[in-house]
């Protein structure tokens, strides 16, 4: 007995996944605990208000840099655009100390 089943559509589907990472510096933290809290509180609070997936991504051992990976999933690209735009503008005034060094956007459609 299988556990997947394939499903085939009689039509294409529009399904556009955005990305997003997000790389903040952590110039006043000493500490992987401080860290961690400044993570675990921006990792919430965009999962909370923006509704898409949202985990921390590298740089897990080094204290003063966090690196956030967001996705969503839409049927329109310009939609998943707006939502990774508005998830940098809010991250750059909710950061809890942390500072946005860089970000990147991507969508991909399938």
């Amino acid at each position: 007995m299988s556990l997947w089943r394939v499903v085939t559509y009689p039509y294409e589907t529009d399904m556009v996944v955005g990305t997003c990472e997000l790389i903040f510096q952590l110039p006043e933290n000493h500490s992987l605990k401080g860290k961690r809290q400044v993570s675990r509180s921006l990792v919430q609070q965009i999962r909370g208000r923006f509704n898409v997936s949202v985990a921390e991504v590298a740089d897990l051992d080094r204290w003063q840099t966090l690196a956030i990976g967001v996705s969503c999933v839409s049927n329109d690209s310009r939609h998943a655009n707006e939502v990774l735009s508005k998830i940098v503008d809010f991250v750059e005034d909710h950061n809890g100390g942390a500072v946005l060094h860089q970000h990147h956007i991507e969508i991909l459609r399938t």
